[in-house]
């Protein structure tokens, strides 16, 4: 039992936390006031350390590859792992719906100054270099950008490695940065007990109501094949990439992730923890620095499977068939460019909305049942974003046959 106590101690304690907070969120929404702050507090110091952790990490294990053409193999995979489980979370949503159908009630209350709040009407070609680029270096440093900020890390680390001995005392800086800012974020995450427990008050008093209200039945459904998703095609994905001991492996370490996702609603603000399980796994550095960091914008199986939802439950409240093979076949492409393209743009679910309404023609009064769902499965949601980035990590790191360098690699070789 103190072996046990000793190795999950740091769980435990975040457990206990978000449990106080949910009780106080349910039970005394008025103390989640002066609670909300300090949760703001713990999420701005893990935003502030992400940005300097992920420059050191990227580049210095970019600038370390001998090979150019390993990064190319690991970048490539990486695309195809993504696309083809994306594809694979939409089919398996559709086919749930078709299980199991859900309806929904529009809320006539909700009214158009939600498509008000959303971003101005810009060109994709615009929304395509905000995505990729900023105009001027200190907009790389906002977490708003993390995208531009990631290529130009992988661009720099490209450029040590073509130096070669010229950039030995920069890779040296780099290599201890990266080490600096791990200890940094293990300091950070001492304070997550009550940081992530002060926040999850805040969510739970903000979100849990709505959850009983007009959208039960769609929210329901998204919840539970949600968390069907999470445990057996999760552990799936670790079994293809390491066998049996991988489900073990991905499973032991992904708590703390998913408890930081669902606590903060966040995918830029679980990377940290998701870099520091891709380490415990046994991912090599090279893949887990590169698939983590993009897989943060570019990998959401948790919007994927909202995304179906979303244009189901439009489809419903209209009296349309969703259920046709140009609707559904036209559903699993907006889901891959909702999940790929659009989320890693500021606004991008918005964006990724506003495509569906008019690749569809929808009306308006099934507009606001759109946007309200967005924000009812964002907790779960977060959840699959981000802790799927580590096991994509396996899956690339499985099919580049790289080489890990933890320990723990020797115990989870795939069978």
């Amino acid at each position: 039992m103190r072996h046990i106590l000793k190795n999950y101690q740091s769980i435990i304690l975040l457990l206990i936390g978000i449990l106080l907070g949910s009780l106080i969120g349910l039970f005394a929404p008025d103390l989640v006031t002066y609670l909300k702050p300090i949760g703001e507090i713990f999420l701005n110091l893990l935003f502030v350390a992400v940005i300097p952790l992920l420059f050191f990490a990227i580049t210095a294990s970019i600038g370390t590859i001998q090979d150019g053409g390993h990064l190319v193999k690991i970048v490539g995979t990486m695309t195809a792992v993504f696309v083809v489980t994306i594809c694979i979370a939409a089919i398996a949503t559709i086919a749930g719906l078709w299980l199991v159908p859900v309806t929904a009630v529009a809320d006539a209350d909700a009214t158009q100054s939600l498509l008000d709040s959303g971003v101005a009407n810009e060109s994709w070609g615009d929304r395509i270099v905000r995505f990729l680029s900023v105009s001027e270096f200190n907009q790389l440093l906002s977490r708003q950008n993390i995208l531009a900020f990631v290529l130009i890390s992988v661009l720099i680390g490209i450029a040590v490695r073509k130096t070669g001995k010229g950039a030995d005392a920069f890779l040296s800086f780099l290599t201890s940065g990266s080490e600096v800012m791990q200890q940094l974020l293990a300091l950070i995450m001492k304070a997550g007990p009550v940081g992530l427990g002060a926040y999850f008050a805040y969510q739970v008093k903000t979100y849990g109501p709505e959850l009983f209200g007009f959208y039960a039945k769609p929210m329901a459904f998204y919840y539970l094949f949600s968390l069907l998703y999470f445990f057996v095609f999760f552990s799936l994905y670790a079994y293809v990439a390491r066998g049996f001991s991988g489900i073990g492996t991905y499973w032991r370490n992904n708590i703390t992730p998913s408890l930081t996702a669902i606590s903060t609603c966040s995918s830029l603000a679980t990377m940290p923890a998701n870099i520091a399980a891709a380490k415990r796994m046994g991912i090599p550095d090279i893949v887990a620095n590169v698939v983590i960091p993009l897989g943060n914008t570019l990998y959401k199986n948790g919007s994927a499977i909202s995304s179906i939802l979303k244009i189901y439950v439009a489809f419903a409240i209209l009296g349309w068939n969703f259920f046709e093979l140009e609707t559904m076949v036209l559903a699993v492409g907006i889901t891959l460019l909702v999940s790929m393209v659009a989320g890693g743009i500021p606004n991008g679910g918005f964006i990724g909305e506003l495509l569906m309404i008019s690749i569809y023609n929808i009306p308006n009064e099934a507009v606001p049942a759109v946007l309200i769902i967005g924000a009812l499965v964002d907790p779960l949601a977060t959840i699959l974003n981000a802790t799927g980035d580590t096991v994509a990590a396996m899956l690339v790191a499985r099919f580049v046959k790289a080489e890990a360098t933890s320990p723990e690699i020797a115990t989870v070789r795939d069978t």
